[in-house]
C-alpha cells in the first residue's frame, strides 16, 4: 500500500515536472546490431516479430490539415479546447505519405529485440515491480531507446523507420486532419466502451496482483484509420524535441521539431480511465514534455531510489516508416 500511495504521488510529480528544463540532451548513436549467430529459436521470433511489425504497419495518405487546438474556431463557444498554451497557435502544415504501427511495442516485442541483439532486458524485476511487467502491455522505455528499436526494425525490414513527428502522430489520431476532438474510434470518450472505466483498470490491477495500472493494449477499438490506444495506455515518444513555442515558427512541411532541446515530446497519455481524460486532457492535439532519460530531480527522489521505480515505465513507442 506505501508504494501504491507514492507511485500516486509520482505521476502527478511526474506530470508537473515534465516541463522542467535540464541541460541534459540525448546523444544520437546506432541502433544495436543482431548478433550473427543467433539459434534457430531465436530467428523464429524475429521473423515473427518482423512479421507482426509489417502487418500492423497502417499507411496513411499525407496531406494539409490544420494543427493545434482547433476550439476557437470548431467549438460551440469559440473557446480553445486545451487550457494549455503549447497546443496553440492553430497552424498548417503539410505532411507526405507515411506509415505508422497500428500498436504500441509491448514488452514481448521488446524481449525478442533486446535478446538478439545482446542487450539487458529493459524494465525492472524486483519485487515491487515485476507483476507489472506484463508481456502483451505497452513496453516502458527511454527516448534513446524507443528510437534504437525503431530503427533496428527498419534495418532489418529494410524500410525507413523512426520515431513519428508529433505531426504525424496528430494527423494520424484526427483522421488525417480532420477536427476530431480525442483520438477514439467515434471521436468522443464513452467510458468503459471504448476506453477504460475506473472499475475495469482496478480489475486489471487486480488481475496482476500488481500495484499500478498496467497499460495492457488492444482492449477498446482501433480508430478509423486502424490505430489502437492512441488515447491511453502510455505516452508515445516522439522524434521532436519540445519548444512551447515551436507552433508560431514551424515549418509547413514535414515539420520535425527545433533543432535541438532539453525535452523530447510526447502523445497519447499514460493509463488513465475515462474520467480523468475528460477532465485532464487526452485530446489529439494534447502535447507533453518529458526529459528524454528520466527526470534528474525525480531520479534523486528518496522514495524513487527506495522503491526502484522506473520513471519510463509509462513512457512507451509507436514506430512510423517515411517514404
Amino acid at each position: 500500500m506505501m508504494k501504491q500511495n507514492i507511485a500516486i504521488v509520482l505521476f502527478s510529480s511526474l506530470a508537473l515536472s515534465a516541463c522542467a528544463k535540464s541541460s541534459n540532451n540525448t546523444q544520437q548513436i546506432q541502433p544495436p546490431t543482431t548478433n550473427q549467430n543467433l539459434s534457430s529459436e531465436q530467428q523464429k521470433k524475429v521473423q515473427q516479430l518482423l512479421d507482426k511489425t509489417k502487418k500492423n504497419l497502417v499507411e496513411i495518405k499525407g496531406g494539409t490539415f490544420m494543427m493545434g487546438d482547433f476550439g476557437v474556431q470548431k467549438s460551440s463557444d469559440k473557446l480553445p479546447y486545451d487550457s494549455d498554451v503549447n497546443s496553440k497557435p492553430l497552424h498548417k502544415v503539410t505532411l507526405d505519405n507515411y506509415a505508422l504501427s497500428a500498436t504500441k511495442a509491448t514488452y514481448a516485442d521488446f524481449d525478442i529485440y533486446t535478446d538478439v541483439t545482446g542487450q539487458q532486458k529493459i524494465g525492472k524485476f524486483d519485487k515491487f515491480s515485476i507483476n507489472e511487467r506484463v508481456p502483451t502491455a505497452a513496453a516502458g522505455i527511454n527516448w534513446q531507446q524507443a528510437q534504437n528499436y525503431c530503427q533496428w526494425l527498419g534495418k532489418q525490414l529494410n524500410l525507413k523507420m523512426d520515431l513519428p513527428t508529433e505531426a504525424q502522430w496528430e494527423y494520424a489520431a484526427r483522421n488525417r486532419g480532420q477536427y476530431i476532438l480525442y483520438p477514439t474510434d467515434n471521436g468522443k470518450i464513452d467510458i468503459g466502451r471504448n476506453v477504460w472505466s475506473f472499475k475495469q483498470r482496478q480489475e486489471l490491477i487486480t488481475k496482476y496482483k500488481a500495484d499500478e495500472k498496467i497499460p495492457e493494449l488492444q482492449q477498446f477499438p482501433a480508430t478509423p484509420l486502424g490505430l489502437y490506444d492512441m488515447i491511453t495506455d502510455n505516452y508515445e515518444w516522439m522524434l521532436d524535441w519540445y519548444d512551447p513555442q515551436y507552433y508560431s515558427k514551424s515549418p509547413e512541411k514535414n515539420p520535425k521539431g527545433p533543432a535541438k532541446g532539453t525535452l523530447k515530446v510526447v502523445r497519447s497519455a499514460e493509463p488513465s480511465d475515462g474520467q480523468n481524460l475528460q477532465m485532464f486532457g487526452g485530446f489529439t492535439f494534447s502535447r507533453h514534455a518529458i526529459h528524454p532519460v528520466e527526470d534528474p530531480k525525480l531520479s534523486n527522489d528518496p522514495d524513487i531510489k527506495k522503491y526502484n521505480i522506473d520513471l519510463n515505465r509509462f513512457n512507451s513507442v509507436r514506430c512510423a516508416v517515411n517514404y
